[in-house]
């Protein structure tokens, strides 16, 4: 739990916490550079952490301009003054270009100010070029000093008592053009008002038969073209990175007018702002639109998203990692000594890291140096694993080889979909049936999960068969929760019938335990020793073995969203407390994940066990806070959190206690959570995760071809 107006945390962070105090200790944060969606995130969790330690906590107003110019500027910061934050997008604080801040003499202007506040620890957020002038700020810290005490600005005990400046820096830019970081505090949401953007294009195209050319922000990095065009099957995508190969101008009309015989009715190109050819040249989105309308005839539109994907409302995802990098920071900056480097709180996997901030700056600067120097292969190297794997998948899954260039196998491979509906199964299934094909594999549908199975409801599945399924929500292939346990005998004749050599299963637990019993039952019935794969899809994140299943982002969004309508209907009544039940079953990830995205003031799960005591110290905490000027409450609760403290019993308990002081209102969010079209990370994530277990059973299939092996795999450990 981590709430919005709640006032400590409790049981093992408050043990983790213990030994730090920031007693005595002023921190400084600050925004600079251009803003990105999530940035208020990471203020609150920097000014709530470093208040719960003790320390003093300072806003910069207008980034290192404020810092510059002092006064209000720098204003110190309370818990009160970071609520209701965490959905608006840009940054609270402001950010501004700063020529003075590159001067020295700027500088000093800046070290006196933060130190008539006693500020010797900063919270840097911003892009490259802000982190890297914080580094040389820190560098030069203790000559400022001598110089201000020469100047007669401060004295001798002043420049030994704050002797030394430690900087933490966290990366906020929608482009996600540092390198060091999976995920950049901004580029989800940005993906977000992409992917917004393409879906409604995409009807109008469709209507009339249309290519649309969208042009996305990366003056120097391609990441949002990138992801948004594997997100969407998009036809083409132009990158800084990786420039098109000569006569790229032709490959690309015979694609698209292929994929036009192939009777679709558009076209999307996407164009990264910084896309160049290899000769270093712009390739605008005005000269790709009169290449198609020249050499294709085609009703060509361009659309220019520009600053729409850096406004809007900040994804759960961007609130979470934002939360969870201040954070962070503030312990970075409490355990660094006068020794200690400036470093930048990054993302690797799902775990937030330190690493040295000047080492991510350089590789970052090397990969512009590398595309100046048309080293296109070392740019898209050092833009990390996720970047290169994004690529290597986007071409295998937008460009089909002929035919007869595909070496056949004369495997079959089978994709079923099991469980309840999540978002991304067919973004799965669209990357499995594509990856299948180029590996020289028949693929093979099942409808209506194990049910169909053993009636036969099995038919081939083609490349073409699955374009546009990326954003479609639910299950097209359909799918239900019947385990396969008393129609093996039928599946065997099917799996007979149909020679299924592989077998890709796409669920939740269901999906698990179907293919643990398929794998139990290979004694008694041989056509089951194939390779098995399940790829784990379920809104509750409630599966073993992965940190993130397919679904529980789009998930999690629904809920944010939800619980952000919420709360400004609480703010306008005043003295409101909403109670939400969110799905999960026994998971309490929904309504842990999105107590911490939404600002909730508390949040019960099943693994976090709570009595009437804390129910009553929960009332009393709200009861406190309606004496403040943030008079309303949110409560979010796991459906199966507890056997009797119901949601029906927890707001007639606070109704009853908050009489006079409160009134209460309960919402069952329900299977609004399993609806919708899927978010753009469980979109690229049911895309990569797929390909990555084709892969995998195409292995499989070459190792056991004449030795009948037997094998299953869960797959889950995809980057």
């Amino acid at each position: 739990m981590d709430a919005d107006d709640s006032r400590a945390p409790k049981g093992s962070l408050r043990k983790f916490l213990e030994h730090l105090s920031g007693a005595g200790k002023a921190i400084g944060v600050l925004t600079s550079g251009g803003d990105a969606q999530g940035m208020n995130a990471a203020v609150r969790a920097v000014v709530r952490m470093g208040i719960y330690v003790g320390a003093k906590v300072y806003f910069i107003y207008e980034g290192y301009q404020g810092m510059v110019d002092g006064g209000s500027n720098i204003a110190e910061a309370d818990w009160e003054s970071v609520s209701s934050i965490l959905q608006v997008g840009g940054t609270i604080i402001g950010s501004a270009r700063c020529q003075a801040f590159r001067t020295r003499e700027g500088r000093l202007k800046a070290a006196c100010n933060l130190l008539q506040r006693g500020i010797t620890n900063l919270c840097v957020i911003g892009g490259d070029g802000s982190l890297t002038g914080a580094n040389l700020f820190r560098k030069e810290w203790s000559g400022l000093l001598e110089e201000l005490a020469r100047n007669g600005q401060i004295d001798k005990e002043a420049v030994q008592k704050y002797a030394y400046l430690n900087v933490v820096g966290m990366v906020g830019s929608i482009d996600n053009d540092f390198c060091g970081t999976d995920m950049t505090i901004g580029t989800d949401s940005a993906l977000h008002r992409i992917i917004e953007v393409v879906d409604a294009i995409m009807t109008t195209a469709q209507s009339h038969q249309r290519t649309f050319v969208l042009e996305v922000m990366g003056r120097h990095c391609g990441y949002l073209a990138l992801v948004s065009a594997l997100a969407c099957g998009a036809d083409w995508v132009f990158l800084p990175e990786s420039p098109p190969e000569e006569g790229w101008e032709e490959q690309m009309c015979v694609k698209l007018s292929e994929n036009r015989a192939r009777k679709k009715r558009l076209n999307i190109i996407i164009v990264a702002e910084g896309a160049i050819d290899t000769q270093n040249k712009p390739i605008t989105s005005e000269k790709i639109k009169e290449l198609v309308v020249t050499q294709l005839g085609y009703d060509t539109r361009v659309t220019i998203l520009g600053h729409v994907q850096r406004g809007g409302t900040p994804s759960a995802f961007d609130r979470i990692l934002a939360s969870r990098m201040g954070v962070e920071a503030v312990i970075a900056l409490l355990e660094a000594t006068p020794d200690t480097p400036a470093c930048v709180v990054s993302l690797n996997g799902n775990h937030a890291v330190r690493l040295p901030l000047m080492e991510c700056v350089q590789m970052t600067q090397d990969v512009q140096k590398a595309m100046d120097e048309r080293r296109f292969q070392d740019a898209v190297r050092l833009r990390g694993r996720s970047f290169a794997g994004n690529l290597n998948t986007y071409k295998r899954l937008a460009i089909k080889l002929p035919d007869d260039q595909i070496p056949k196998t004369n495997c079959n491979v089978a994709v079923i979909n099991v469980g309840a509906p999540a978002a991304g199964m067919n973004a799965a299934v669209r990357s499995a049936v594509r990856v299948g094909i180029a590996d020289g594999h028949r693929m093979l549908a099942i409808y209506d999960g194990f049910d169909g199975f053993a009636k036969g409801q099995i038919k081939e599945i083609g490349w073409t068969d699955v374009g546009g399924w990326t954003g479609q929500g639910g299950s097209i292939l359909g799918t239900k929760r019947v385990l396969p346990g008393k129609y093996l005998e039928e599946i065997a004749t099917q799996m007979r019938t149909h020679s299924i050599n592989a077998l890709l299963i796409i669920g939740g637990f269901e999906a698990y335990k179907s293919a643990c019993d398929m794998a139990e039952a290979r004694g008694r019935h041989q056509e089951l020793c194939i390779p098995l794969c399940v790829v784990p899809a379920t809104i509750s994140n409630n599966v073993p073995g992965t940190e993130i299943s397919l679904g529980s982002d789009t998930g999690l969004n629904a809920v944010v969203e939800t619980c952000d309508r919420i709360k400004q209907s609480a703010s306008g009544t005043k003295r409101r407390v909403f109670i939400i039940e969110t799905m999960g079953g026994y998971c309490g990830y929904l309504a842990n994940m999105g107590g911490l995205a939404a600002g909730a003031d508390a949040a019960y799960i099943f693994e976090e066990p709570f009595d009437i005591r804390d129910l009553q110290s929960n009332v009393e905490h709200l009861t406190e806070k309606m004496k403040t000027t943030i008079q309303r409450g949110l409560v979010l609760r796991n459906e199966s959190c507890s056997e009797n403290y119901t949601t029906d019993f927890i707001y007639q308990l606070y109704s009853e206690e908050g009489k006079g002081v409160f009134d209460c209102r309960k919402n069952v969010l329900g299977h609004m959570q399993q609806g919708g079209a899927p978010s753009p990370f469980d979109r690229n994530f049911g895309t990569k995760i797929s390909a990555r277990a084709m892969e995998w059973i195409t292995v499989k299939l070459k190792e056991a071809r004449g030795r009948g092996k037997r094998r299953i795999r869960k797959t889950w450990d995809v980057a």
